[in-house]
């Protein structure tokens, strides 16, 4: 089946919000074996919203809508799809008590605005939403399907999976096999120079079955492979895996961060990290998977060469003599953290994030970076590229990376 999303909402445009529920949609479709031909975003207008679904139900077999369906005055979807497949909106007696039984839920009183969410057209087939209180509906036209969500994150998750894939699966009764997916993770090649490298094995008809989708990612690449061919798709991973195990540091859809968690987890080790120029931000990317507390002890962040000094035990005349950005000092550093944290492995970082700070032989992008494991210390130099964000970000992937690779 072909898919189209689209997302509803000003908010989406102004980059207030970011949009992400055609991911998620995305990638559940992909899941399922069909095929998005098509998503955009649409200001909250009558005319904006009409063509696009007019667009949208001319590429595709299901049209799934997010957003537009609040009880402000802006949100103008149910009016749009009412002239579009005609009808008019009746009052839903299961809507209101579901709106009644939320309100009571959260202690607010109800108004004329939010009783409004009972309001739908009498052409579609109402969908109910049991996390917020505007409902789902489906639509039928000509044989397609169009199903209008909230948009509210939650709310149009818990209603997809929910109720509305279910649905769509009922409609999808091919019968054939469902498309089956390969990840790598790869770091130190560039998408070009792979991509020249997978020319040898095209020519070699090793993926003549097989589709490869390139996911590039902040420090890192991860690359996709795809075929409804289990064989076949098993030849390439195996070719793929043999011919670029330099660069793979994970061979699963996962993140730098959960593959650490996950090899620490496996090896009965600990980590702390160490950061001045990453200001916290590989202890962010750590905690925030779930699980981390049985690996991960703690962070400190030694902005100031005197957190360096007083905290990790960083030798001051090598500060002086070198300056905190130096392959000593994040060694020190890193020892330091192991020692204070008691923990079995350690990374650190320093380095000129910028836009400031730059100093003869050490431009911005410069980030020393120290890993410590149970075999010993190691450090390296490296230069990344970009703003502030983006230095911090590569550099914070980069020391999961190095520690990952070093414990394999």
């Amino acid at each position: 089946m072909k898919v189209s999303v689209i997302a509803i909402g000003d908010e989406l445009l102004l980059g207030n919000v970011v949009d992400t529920n055609t991911p998620f949609l995305a990638s559940l479709v992909d899941n399922e074996g069909w095929q998005l031909v098509h998503s955009c975003q649409v200001h909250d207008n009558p005319l904006d919203i009409l063509f696009a679904v007019k667009d949208a139900m001319r590429r595709s077999d299901i049209v799934l809508t997010t957003g537009g369906l609040g009880p402000t005055k802006d949100d103008i979807t149910k009016q749009v799809l009412c002239e579009y497949f005609g009808g008019h909106l009746v009052h839903d007696p299961e809507v209101a008590a579901n709106v009644a039984r939320i309100f009571a839920q959260r202690g607010l009183a109800m108004n004329p605005l939010t009783a409004s969410q009972a309001m739908v057209p009498d052409t579609c087939k109402v969908i109910p939403n049991a996390s917020g209180t505007a409902p789902g509906m489906w639509f039928e036209r000509d044989g397609k399907v169009l199903v209008s969500m909230p948009g509210v994150p939650r709310e149009m998750r818990y209603v997809f999976t929910g109720e509305v894939l279910p649905r769509l699966r009922e409609l999808d009764k091919v019968d054939r096999m469902p498309v089956q997916h390969r990840y790598f993770l790869l770091e130190g090649i560039s998408e070009s120079k792979l991509n020249g490298e997978l020319d040898a094995l095209d020519a070699n008809h090793v993926l003549h079955a097989v589709h490869i989708a390139y996911l590039p990612q902040p420090g890192y690449l991860k690359l996709r492979l795809d075929s409804e061919k289990v064989d076949e798709l098993e030849k390439a991973t195996a070719e793929f895996a043999s011919l670029f195990s330099e660069y793979i540091f994970a061979n699963e859809d996962t993140t730098p961060a959960t593959a650490l968690i996950d090899t620490l987890k496996a090896l009965g080790l600990t980590v702390s990290s160490a950061e001045s120029c990453t200001g916290g931000n590989i202890a962010h990317m750590i905690t925030s998977v779930a699980g981390s507390s049985a690996v991960y002890n703690g962070s400190v962040v030694s902005y100031s060469n005197e957190m360096k000094i007083n905290v990790l035990g960083v030798n001051p005349q090598t500060i002086a003599r070198l300056g905190a950005v130096s392959e000593p000092v994040v060694e020190m550093m890193a020892q330091g953290v192991a020692r204070v944290a008691q923990t079995d492995c350690a990374v650190s970082t320093s380095g000129i994030a910028g836009p400031g700070g730059a100093t003869p032989g050490k431009p911005v992008g410069t980030v020393c970076i120290g890993i410590h494991t149970p075999a010993g210390t190691t450090t390296g130099t490296y230069h990344f590229t970009g703003n502030r964000a983006d230095i911090i970000e590569r550099a914070s992937t980069k020391s999961l990376i190095l520690l990952l690779r070093s414990l394999k």
